[in-house]
């Protein structure tokens, strides 16, 4: 696997768990898949119409979307929308995200620092004495 590859890959797996947060959270107000799939990926979150009607389908099996067909158009439409237990996941799924976010941001915030990670053990890393001992 060559680095682009690599990275691809990474980004895929980065990816997987944020979409299903997206549709979740997207779909509090109901709406059909194709016009899911557009307003996601207009908002910066790209995902492919072969993952997300697969997602759909698995998250509507699992009890976290429900779903109804609209035949009042000439072109009969299936809108999701997020239930009470898609939307309690959701609430879970955005709390850790922001603790993941802070802890992240912390590891940028020491590395840009150029102290590497933080030390929690109030000892000194430096290398310098400040015990006051002289010898």
């Amino acid at each position: 696997m060559n680095p682009d590859e690599t990275t691809t890959a990474h980004l895929q797996e980065l990816r997987r768990g944020t979409v299903v947060l997206a549709c979740l959270v997207r779909l509090r107000t109901p709406d059909y898949g194709y016009a899911l799939l557009e307003s996601l990926n207009g908002l910066g979150i790209l995902v492919d119409a072969n993952t997300l009607y697969p997602l759909l389908r698995r998250l509507e099996k699992q009890g976290l979307l429900t779903s109804e067909w609209n035949t009042d158009e000439a072109r009969p439409r299936k809108f999701y929308r997020t239930s009470p237990t898609g939307d309690a996941l959701a609430i879970a799924l955005r709390s850790d995200w922001r603790r993941i976010d802070d802890a992240l941001g912390g590891l940028t915030t020491d590395q840009a620092g150029g102290n590497g990670p933080a030390d929690t053990t109030g000892a000194d890393t430096t290398g310098t004495d400040t015990t006051g001992d002289a010898s």
